[in-house]
């Protein structure tokens, strides 16, 4: 399963970085595959562990933020691996044919 989030601090100003990365850090840390780009974190592997990352992520924000939004998006296809890099691969395929 890819899972691909994004945790915002609220109530603490327009300069969010350093609460995302607290968030980042958490998802670096699990050891389970992962890309950060500008607006989502992905990460891969099996339900129980990618939901227990997530969670842990909100709450290194949640310890320093009184209030924190989440939105996720789920890909569950079970027996399925490496996906965070054999989707974008499929795609940059059919880019340059």
């Amino acid at each position: 399963m890819i899972v691909a989030f994004s945790v915002t601090p609220l109530g603490v100003g327009e300069d969010v970085g350093e609460y995302v990365a607290d968030a980042v850090r958490v998802v670096r840390e699990s050891g389970l595959p992962n890309r950060t780009d500008a607006m989502f974190t992905s990460i891969e592997g099996e339900w129980d562990e990618v939901m227990d990352v997530v969670k842990r992520a909100v709450a290194a924000v949640e310890q320093r933020a009184p209030r924190v939004s989440l939105v996720l998006k789920a890909d569950i296809r079970p027996a399925v691996t490496d996906g965070l890099t054999s989707k974008v691969e499929t795609v940059e395929r059919h880019l340059a044919e």
